[in-house]
């Protein structure tokens, strides 16, 4: 049986060639969260989504953190700040009890949702200042577009290498 060859990585695809090269990288990272997760995660039973082995966090809290941040750090980018229900949304990512499909949902709607609100974004100054939380740290647009590629891999790394250690584990 012959295999299809794998695509390259998103960025290596020649996609979104009109999009400005910073939101470009952007969409790209999204898209590559977006198909590792799906490939290594989504065939996650609930209770493998919520383990913990070695007392890492579940993948659960991986997949949350990735929808939720990126909705958080597009708010900054946005010139807003956080509102009271992204607060809770933070403060209930470690939760127990995730299902894999309302946990898949909510990842993917965030994953879409961030994408629009990354292309609605002005990218003719990237040194526009930003401030970050409740400490108003001084950042700019072009931090905050950086830091949401950046921030979302290494999530995806850690739900990955998670989800890998508790496949291991199948009998």
């Amino acid at each position: 049986m012959k295999q299809e060859a794998a695509l390259p990585e998103p960025w290596l695809r020649g996609t979104l060639g009109e999009i400005p090269a910073v939101g470009r990288a952007v969409l790209h990272a999204l898209e590559l969260a977006e198909e590792d997760l799906q490939k290594w995660c989504g065939g996650l039973t609930d209770d493998e989504l919520n383990a913990r082995p070695g007392d890492l966090p579940p993948v659960a809290f991986h997949l949350r953190h990735v929808s939720r941040s990126i909705d958080r750090l597009l708010t900054y980018a946005e010139g807003g700040e956080l509102t009271g229900d992204q607060i809770t949304a933070l403060k209930s990512e470690l939760d127990s009890g995730a299902r894999s499909s309302e946990t898949f949902a909510e990842l993917l709607a965030g994953l879409e949702r961030g994408a629009a609100r990354v292309r609605a974004l002005s990218q003719q100054d990237l040194n526009t200042p930003r401030i970050v939380g409740k400490k108003r740290l001084p950042t700019s647009l072009a931090g905050l577009l950086v830091h949401v590629a950046d921030h979302t891999q290494r999530h995806v790394g850690q739900a990955v290498t998670t989800a890998k250690i508790v496949m291991s584990s199948r009998k």
